[in-house]
């Protein structure tokens, strides 16, 4: 299993396809998997990686890593899971709209307005 999702490039290494599988982010037809779990053609895989969970359907089995445009024909993602994709990277954006910019440290003007908006209130107690 290992080997193939390194070859579909979903992986940029074997450990790493490894620790994925290890750590329940790969599922096979709907179940954990163990590394030595061999491929089988028309198997659905559910992959999480960083924000984005991608289910695809093996059509080609190797495990051979080549260019980028031959590993994608090794799999066909589901209409469903390109949508579900799309519209949860919109909310995303969304999201971070809505968020403050994280400002930097206050400059020198800054500062001097918060000095005399603190200094004021102390004044008046």
């Amino acid at each position: 299993m290992d080997k193939w999702l390194w070859a579909a490039r979903f992986f940029k290494t074997r450990s790493l396809a490894k620790q994925a599988i290890e750590g329940g982010k790969v599922h096979y037809n709907g179940q954990r998997i163990k590394t030595s779990k061999l491929v089988e053609l028309n198997a659905e895989l559910t992959i999480r990686a960083g924000w984005d969970e991608k289910t695809v359907v093996v059509k080609v089995i190797s495990d051979q890593r080549r260019n980028a445009t031959l590993a994608a024909e090794l799999f066909n993602e589901t209409e469903a899971s390109i949508a579900l994709r799309e519209q949860r990277s919109v909310e995303r954006k969304m999201a971070n709209l809505t968020m403050p910019d994280h400002a930097a440290r206050p400059n020198k003007k800054q500062r001097r307005q918060i000095h005399r908006f603190k200094n004021k209130s102390q004044v008046d107690e």
